[in-house]
């Protein structure tokens, strides 16, 4: 197995050092995900950058976002995403019951919601090959047809934190512990 460091923003490569002191900033702390990350400058910037772009002009409600970002990194079976996501959404004052049925894959009392964890679910687990029927089913639980493609790029963000967090391991922070989740089996 490759091993993959978590650096420090005095072990990261220098162009990935600016990148760990801003999320020093954000954070208060260079979660584990950006210190395995800065081994690849490049990988970290693009990372933040789509974050960035979906935190700042998504559609979606900053609720709705971490349901996204906590539902796709439950169908990839990512154990530190799925632990940042539940703190995440915790503090976005999504619902207790909304996240633990992310988490454990059961449906969502409500319907909106449900259609999202549903949708984007889907996404993932076709790799895009929805069909029409789930798309429509999706708009007609009141989002847009823009909202569709706008849940690849969350997907696509997830899947380079997910997939990485796959090769690396990346240990869960303390600051998520709480919401440690494993895949069964």
């Amino acid at each position: 197995m490759v091993e993959f460091k978590v650096h420090t923003q005095e072990t990261a490569p220098d162009d990935a050092k600016p990148l760990l002191e801003g999320a020093a900033g954000r954070f208060g702390f260079v979660p584990n995900l950006v210190g395995m990350m800065a081994e690849s400058p490049l990988a970290l910037k693009g990372y933040f950058t789509l974050g960035q772009m979906l935190a700042d002009g998504s559609s979606f409600s900053p609720a709705e976002q971490q349901i996204l970002w906590l539902t796709i990194s439950r169908a990839n079976d990512c154990h530190y995403c799925v632990a940042a996501h539940s703190t995440g959404a915790a503090k976005a004052k999504v619902n207790e019951d909304v996240i633990a049925a992310i988490r454990n894959e059961t449906a969502i009392d409500d319907p909106r919601l449900e259609a999202l964890r549903q949708f984007s679910t889907r996404m993932v687990a076709t790799r895009g090959w929805v069909g029409d029927d789930a798309a429509e089913r999706f708009i007609a639980a009141g989002f847009e047809k823009s909202q569709v493609l706008e849940i690849i790029l969350f997907v696509a963000h997830k899947s380079i934190s997910n997939y990485a967090n796959h090769l690396a391991q990346t240990p869960v922070d303390a600051s998520f512990t709480q919401r440690t989740w494993k895949k069964a089996g």
